[in-house]
């Protein structure tokens, strides 16, 4: 017999408490709002990583006490979450206590060597986004910077308004 009771149990329980942990992160989330698996900060990478691993952890559980302790800490991570885009919103002091800086890593078709240096980017990282951004040339690019989540946005173009920028720390 290739399935006895106890395997039998153990594929059940699995795809139950799977189940349940899915249905209780997408009650969360309608809870909480759109915002609750954006990559707008570091946090919110933070965020998403830990639920991750709270379900794939949760659907392991072996017995209901650890299950249950598994959904309080995902509640308990939106809502530190809730308060802490909230208290952002309202106190810019809180927000740059919590915000990385963006950082510009390219101007007006130059690339400026010492911000990769300062943010560990290698040169070959940087052709690679501009290679996605579709640009064809360095004096297409207007600005490059890595942002707060540590993506790179690319902007190109003919023109380029400085408030697209603001916030971004320019070393040059």
């Amino acid at each position: 017999m290739f399935i006895d009771h106890h395997t039998l149990d153990l594929i059940l329980r699995g795809l139950l408490l799977t189940f349940f942990g899915m249905t209780w992160v997408v009650l969360l989330v309608r809870l909480n709002g759109l915002r609750s698996f954006s990559k707008m900060t570091n946090f919110d990478f933070v965020m998403t990583v830990a639920v991750g691993s709270l379900l794939a952890g949760g659907s392991q559980s072996a017995n209901w006490g650890e299950f249950i302790q598994t959904l309080s800490g995902m509640a308990a991570l939106f809502g530190v979450q809730y308060i802490t885009a909230r208290l952002r919103k309202a106190s810019g002091t809180f927000e740059a206590i919590l915000q990385n800086e963006p950082v510009i890593l390219m101007r007006d078709g130059k690339i400026i060597e010492h911000a990769l240096e300062e943010t560990r980017v290698a040169r070959s990282d940087l052709i690679a986004k501009l290679r996605e951004a579709n640009v064809l040339d360095f004096s297409q690019v207007r600005a490059v910077v890595l942002e707060t989540t540590g993506d790179i946005s690319v902007l190109h173009g003919e023109a380029l308004s400085d408030s697209l920028l603001q916030g971004a720390k320019n070393p040059l």
